[in-house]
């Protein structure tokens, strides 16, 4: 479906193409008109001219050419002419014609006519012809031309102006509905703008500050903001609550059965089983929890703060174990993601990699053009290119020999997908064995604060 800025673009332009079509048939037409009527005009005057005169020389009309003055009469087919036809059928003409005449038309009568025509001597001319009764009671046929090139001329001159102030017109008339469609759309696009902003300051929007028609639908987003934060502030708590209820029973069971095995008895199974239901909880939890915020969460985290405590923590323990831990971050990364849900990402994949590496581990993070990129590696027998897809299934466990649930990848999956983000397992091209890829999109990724130096 069409944005609202589209479809106010396209009817604007529409109206301004049929107000400009329609207002240029009628000026031009109106214009057209009255160059004519100007032809015309000038025409007459011509004719009555030549009538003057006639009534000063009927008894001689061969002066006629003396009394009339315009240059154009006396140039060879200059376009302009004149003819007058004696009662007794003489033909007297202005010398512009030569040894031609004008066009004959049908008897010229006693009321002036104008029409054009056209004979083989003559181009074709705008004629008026008119039979004149002088006062000594002759009738004389008094004709006048000019050529239709002249009016032509002066149509086309008045057609390319018009053109081009219409086009003119046009090129403001389209810059106007832009205009227009960008101040109808601008309440718009800053509720738009400030919905994110309320949402992520937990702060109501102002009804006082947009129009009179948006400001219902102020106050509908402001009841649904409202809803939506009671909704997923009731959800992480009930998924914090019953976290907490399940652990004490879960805690409880472990002793019960870590004394038994104490006891001679082979507890083994049971307590991997124990192990895989709390895996599953933790996992069913972080996904409810994830669930409520994901991509609406107005929390933010400093990533490089959680890199630093975790580059510490797994640094000694893969020191206890005789390993090697790299880590590096640019300063001042900041997520829109839970910061208890990226630690527990960043601890699944860490404890992953410190268990399956021989001698070396690795953890980068860089913000890119696309987003912010996190990059886990390890000098570990890695994870074939067939079984990866296996390997991110819930419970999957490719390799038995070392304890786990191998729920890890899955919760890390499951979490990162909650916020728009992404999980890719690669071979690492450092380290030579598994590379976990964790890219979060440019929208989540907002310059943080700089820290104040200790």
């Amino acid at each position: 479906m069409l944005s609202l800025r589209k479809r106010a673009w396209i009817s604007g332009g529409i109206a301004a193409l049929v107000s400009l079509t329609v207002g240029t048939f009628l000026l031009y037409s109106f214009l057209n008109q009255r160059v004519l009527q100007r032809f015309d005009t000038a025409l007459v005057d011509r004719h009555t001219q030549i009538v003057v005169a006639l009534s000063s020389v009927s008894d001689d009309p061969g002066q006629l050419g003396d009394l009339l003055f315009d240059p154009a009469y006396q140039t060879p087919f200059s376009g302009r002419y004149w003819q007058v036809t004696a009662p007794d059928g003489l033909i007297f003409t202005s010398a512009s014609l030569l040894d031609a005449t004008l066009p004959e038309l049908a008897k010229a009568g006693s009321t002036l006519r104008i029409t054009d025509a056209a004979n083989p001597d003559v181009e074709d001319v705008r004629l008026a012809r008119q039979l004149i009764t002088l006062e000594d009671g002759s009738s004389w046929t008094v004709a006048v031309a000019e050529t239709l090139a002249e009016l032509n001329a002066e149509r086309r001159e008045t057609r390319q102006s018009l053109v081009l102030a219409f086009a003119l017109v046009a090129v403001i008339g389209m810059a106007s509905v832009l205009f227009q469609t960008a101040t109808i759309i601008g309440p718009l696009n800053r509720l738009r703008r400030d919905v994110a902003q309320r949402w992520d300051q937990d702060e109501e929007l102002s009804e006082a500050d947009y129009p009179e028609e948006v400001a219902p639908l102020v106050a509908d987003i402001n009841g649904l903001l409202t809803r939506n934060r009671e909704i997923i502030s009731r959800s992480r708590r009930q998924a914090a609550d019953l976290a907490h209820a399940l652990k004490t029973p879960s805690a409880i069971l472990r002793n019960e059965l870590s004394v038994l095995a104490e006891g001679s008895h082979d507890m083994d199974k049971a307590l991997e089983a124990l192990d895989r239901v709390d895996a599953q909880l933790g996992r069913s939890l972080a996904r409810l929890r994830a669930s409520s915020s994901g991509e609406t969460t107005q929390l933010r985290t400093d990533l490089s703060h959680s890199i630093d405590r975790f580059a510490r923590m797994f640094g000694m323990m893969a020191k206890r174990e005789g390993k090697a831990f790299d880590a590096t971050s640019d300063p001042g990364l900041t997520i829109r993601v839970d910061a208890q849900d990226i630690e527990e990402v960043l601890g699944n994949l860490l404890d992953n990699a410190l268990k399956w590496s021989r001698s070396a581990m690795s953890l980068t993070a860089q913000a890119k053009s696309g987003g912010i990129e996190i990059v886990i590696e390890d000098d570990g027998p890695g994870i074939p290119a067939v079984d990866r897809a296996e390997a991110m299934r819930s419970g999957s466990r490719l390799d038995t020999s070392k304890p786990g649930t191998g729920l890890g990848l899955a919760i890390a999956g499951d979490l990162l997908q909650a916020y728009g983000a992404t999980l890719v397992l690669e071979d690492s091209a450092r380290l030579g064995g598994l590379a976990v890829r964790i890219t979060l999109p440019p929208e989540r990724v907002r310059p943080a604060k700089e820290r104040p130096k200790a």
